[in-house]
């Protein structure tokens, strides 16, 4: 590439950075937003940058894990990781330990890694001014996802002939069995990771649900809701006083159109019948969301809304050449940094393969590797963040010479 060619792309990058910071900046004071009782963000304070996500399966969570961790590189901050023995999850289904945790990632400042909810283990190993947050999705959709995603790890699914979900929304108690270890993946898996009881008795104990609800008040500053990821991001701004540019996204561990399976007729109430307690939850903080939301201000949400999907379409520009990311199967995935994990066969995880012109490809450095890094599935990312910190963590910790 020519120098002159160098210099207009690295231009164009920092005109577009230096373009969105100012129409962030200059919107949330022209809305007004400042002036509502939850500003989006406060004027010469700092931003919060010790944060727990508690990563729910089949929610979205990755897309939010990716958001963490690039945060965490760009402000230099340490991430948690799981040691070795545990994969990229903190040994998940077992209750969070501060012994699954790497001895190069502590302390902490981020803490975005698939677990099981254990609040005095986390609390024990985050700052004491730490943020929570979790997040949570429609069950129906949310259970769909599921049954095809985990069907060659869960004996509950295996059982079901011709792998239907219908015929085991039918009769579930024919094909579950609750001692089984994969049976977590079967039945209120979203308040399995938060700490609950999947198959708590009687089904529908308001009393349960309550205790179990303000539970996780106590715990968490912001529930985020998947069908309303957007709306959730304007507020995890307000709540960590966050740039609009921490908060840019693609979406991520998404499954091929063909891999879903089509709900209809009873099924849905079924699967809400099925899984009463992860119900109640999404019906609880669904609501809480909106409650959040309207004490915002909707004229704000409205235009923040607009302006961060107005950022996100010129940043996926920048690093596809197009408005719309393509979507792409792993054999279609060139760098195989970028190749999502395939649960089986029968489910097509698809990802994204960065055009070889452009920012994505050959563009200025920084701006090629935000790209690379916001396509990036979290196991891989994981990885990468682990090796680095390691790294930094022996410069600063040199072994006492003999």
């Amino acid at each position: 590439m020519s120098q002159k060619k160098i210099f207009l792309v690295l231009v164009a990058v920092s005109t577009v950075s230096l373009l969105l910071h100012l129409i962030w900046t200059m919107s949330a004071f022209s809305l007004g937003c400042s002036s509502l009782p939850l500003s989006l963000t406060a004027p010469g304070k700092p931003k919060h940058t010790s944060v727990a996500f508690l990563k729910t399966h089949k929610t979205a969570s990755s897309t939010v894990q990716n958001i963490l961790f690039r945060f965490a590189e760009r402000h230099n901050l340490t991430v948690a990781l799981p040691v070795p023995s545990c994969g990229h999850l903190f040994c998940y289904p077992q209750m969070f330990s501060g012994r699954f945790v790497h001895p190069h990632t502590v302390p902490p400042d981020i803490l975005a890694s698939h677990m099981r909810l254990d609040v005095v283990e986390m609390r024990r190993l985050m700052p004491n001014d730490t943020r929570y947050v979790t997040i949570l999705r429609e069950p129906a959709a949310m259970f769909e996802s599921q049954f095809s995603y985990f069907m060659q790890g869960c004996q509950s699914f295996q059982r079901v002939p011709n792998g239907s979900l219908e015929e085991f929304l039918r009769h579930p108690t024919l094909y579950y069995r609750a001692e089984e270890n994969d049976s977590i993946f079967a039945r209120n898996m979203v308040a399995f990771d938060l700490g609950g009881d999947k198959d708590h008795q009687p089904a529908g104990d308001g009393e349960y649900v309550q205790g179990f609800v303000a539970r996780i008040e106590s715990v968490f500053s912001l529930v985020m809701i998947a069908e309303h990821f957007d709306e959730s991001l304007v507020l995890l701004r307000q709540l960590l006083n966050w740039e609009p540019e921490d908060v840019l996204y693609l979406k991520l561990n998404m499954r091929k159109e063909e891999s879903r399976l089509m709900l209809h007729g009873p099924m849905p109430a079924q699967i809400r019948a099925w899984n009463w307690l992860d119900s109640a939850l999404y019906d609880h903080f669904n609501a809480t969301l909106w409650r959040q939301l309207e004490q915002l201000g909707r004229p704000c949400v409205e235009r923040e809304l607009r302006l961060m999907r107005r950022v996100r379409k010129s940043l996926v520009r920048e690093c596809f050449g197009k408005d719309t990311p393509p979507l792409r199967s792993n054999t279609q995935i060139r760098n195989k940094d970028l190749r999502p994990w395939q649960p089986s066969s029968k489910v097509a995880i698809v990802g994204y393969d960065l055009p070889v012109n452009g920012s994505g490809g050959q563009g200025g450095g920084d701006a090629k590797d935000m790209c690379v890094k916001m396509a990036m599935p979290g196991p891989q990312y994981s990885r990468l963040l682990l090796k680095s910190q390691m790294i930094r963590y022996r410069r600063t910790h040199p072994h006492p010479q003999e």
